[in-house]
């Protein structure tokens, strides 16, 4: 009996409040209109409306709650409808990064694949320059090894991002405070004439932003760079941890004195042109090392020199062709 007489209160309420909420003419409940109603109850809440035609009174939630298990219906729908709407707003959101991130994957992908084909342009181009630099190289190419290394090292890292886009182009650009990176033809021919070993210590005066660090990083055991402008010296040592290079020091100091903490070293580069060989650079070379260095005033023909120093301490040099780099500055610069 008492079951009987809920279930009648039950389908009860809901007759009476769907009548309520139909359009004029309507005086059974019917699934639209009870999907009407639900619809109506969530969009105006606790408003009551007033008497229809038929002489109904307070018809709405007041009137929905004088049949308690219509009210507990109503409850338990508003609570689907809540996490309906919850599912639908996460799955959205899904889609919506869904969406981003394979946005990104395509650019990054597209990005990738045009710096691998800007990279193997340049190969082509050093490999070019080598054949037209053969009579005063002695040779007609650039070491494998070397080779190798310039395609790995992503050069789009080692310029602002203005011209990532011109990063693979066979020129130097700036970098900021009047620095630049080395043409990577320069860079390639450098590193080729240190002749290095897996085995060697490289000290580089002249760290900028950390380009020819990341070469040498791949050819030898431990690279020592140097250099003299803080901010540069600063932005490289982050980049380089960032691209996860962990053979590779970075002081802030005037190269011109090099690290005689670190000496002897198997090989000395340095990325700028001296007026002269700096001293504590040959004091610092390993007897049977090389030293390879632009020579030359600012404004006056560089030439682009390889100093070796045999067992006995003395030194021999060789000039391979003539260069254009930004002076080094600190002490060089004002003798």
């Amino acid at each position: 009996m008492h079951s009987n007489h809920i279930s009648k209160r039950f389908f009860a309420g809901i007759d009476d409040v769907v009548t309520c909420y139909t359009f004029p003419g309507e005086t059974t409940a019917s699934p639209a209109a009870w999907h009407n109603l639900l619809l109506i109850v969530h969009m105006f809440g606790e408003q009551d409306r007033g008497d229809d035609a038929g002489g109904r009174s307070a018809c709405g939630p007041a009137a929905a709650a004088e049949h308690f298990p219509f009210q507990e219906m109503w409850r338990t729908h508003q609570g689907r409808i809540r996490y309906n709407d919850f599912r639908v707003s996460m799955a959205r959101t899904f889609f919506i990064f869904l969406f981003v991130a394979g946005t990104v994957a395509v650019s990054y992908a597209l990005a990738t694949d045009n710096y691998r084909s800007r990279s193997q342009q340049m190969i082509q181009e050093i490999k070019e320059d080598a054949r037209y630099a053969s009579s005063t190289l002695g040779r007609d190419y650039i070491d494998k090894k070397v080779i190798g290394v310039m395609e790995k090292v992503p050069r789009h890292q080692f310029v602002p991002a203005y011209l990532q886009r011109s990063a693979y182009v066979n020129k130097p650009l700036p970098i900021g405070y009047g620095q630049t990176i080395s043409q990577p033809f320069i860079v390639a021919l450098m590193t080729d004439l240190l002749q290095t070993e897996k085995d060697d210590v490289v000290l580089e005066i002249g760290t900028g932003s950390g380009y020819q660090a990341a070469v040498l990083a791949n050819l030898v055991k431990k690279v020592y760079t140097i250099e003299i402008i803080k901010e540069l010296g600063e932005s490289a040592r982050e980049r380089l941890a960032r691209l996860k290079y962990e053979n590779i020091e970075v002081r802030i100091a005037d190269g011109y004195f090099g690290w005689e903490e670190h000496a002897p070293f198997d090989a000395i580069i340095v990325t700028a042109a001296a007026g002269h060989v700096p001293p504590p650079l040959i004091k610092q070379l390993k007897p049977g090392g090389r030293m390879v260095i632009p020579v030359g005033g600012a404004y006056q023909v560089q030439i682009l020199m390889v100093v070796t120093k045999d067992a006995s301490g003395k030194l021999k040099t060789q000039q391979v062709l003539p260069v254009s780099f930004v002076p080094l500055t600190g002490t060089d610069s004002r003798e």
